[in-house]
């Protein structure tokens, strides 16, 4: 099962989509953010696209852990697409996730200040392979217990 990860923000949301065994995140790109509406319906069409199975939305909190108006507007825009898709849509704590995309652009020898939308798409690809190395070690985890 693919899985979409996704890193919000006010001008574009920056993509990922993991392999078919969901076990390796890949930067897909950025949307042009053209308000909420639009924003769920070009990911639904996504979704039907790439056939994705579950999304994750970085969640912005505070570094102190605390949630602020971002925050708040990432849980409405994941249960928006939840309802909208019919699919499970999580969230994931996203902080320094941009600054590692950055750290990791500028080693390769990117301007980050010219390429934000990279910038975008390699954040949503950090979120999104955090969530897939979470998610298998919780199962096995939970393998070893079964036995």
């Amino acid at each position: 099962m693919r899985v979409l990860g996704l890193d919000l923000g006010g001008k574009r949301i920056g993509l990922a989509v993991s392999d078919p065994e969901a076990t390796i995140a890949f930067p897909a790109g950025i949307l042009p953010s053209a308000g909420r509406k639009a924003d769920i319906a070009a990911l639904c069409a996504l979704i039907v696209e790439r056939e994705i199975g579950a999304v994750v939305v970085g969640l912005p909190r505070h570094m102190d852990g605390r949630y602020g108006p971002e925050a708040a507007a990432a849980e409405k825009f994941a249960a928006a697409l939840r309802k909208a898709s019919g699919l499970a849509v999580e969230t994931l704590d996203e902080r320094w996730t941009s600054q590692e995309a950055e750290r990791s652009l500028q080693a390769q020898g990117l301007n980050t200040r010219r390429s934000r939308a990279h910038v975008d798409e390699v954040a949503a690809a950090i979120i999104l392979r955090t969530y897939l190395e979470l998610n298998r070690n919780t199962a096995h985890t939970q393998g070893q217990e079964d036995d």
